[in-house]
């Protein structure tokens, strides 16, 4: 994953304190903590990438039943 093309998320603390990256890969996207560039990245399916965001911009995260 160190050849991928990492971009910090606009949403990141300005403090550099609060960042996460994400990249796409050729069948999937990688999130890490940018504090932690050469640590652990979570990596998933495009959809379900693309579920996780429409969750969080829908505010359906988060909400207990």
């Amino acid at each position: 994953m160190t050849a991928l093309r990492w971009v910090k998320s606009s949403y990141s603390g300005g403090e550099g304190n609060e960042c996460v990256e994400m990249a796409e890969g050729p069948s999937y996207v990688a999130v890490r903590d940018t504090k932690m560039r050469l640590g652990p990245a979570l990596a998933v399916a495009p959809e379900a990438f693309a579920a996780f965001l429409g969750g969080v911009k829908d505010g359906g995260l988060g909400r207990t039943a």
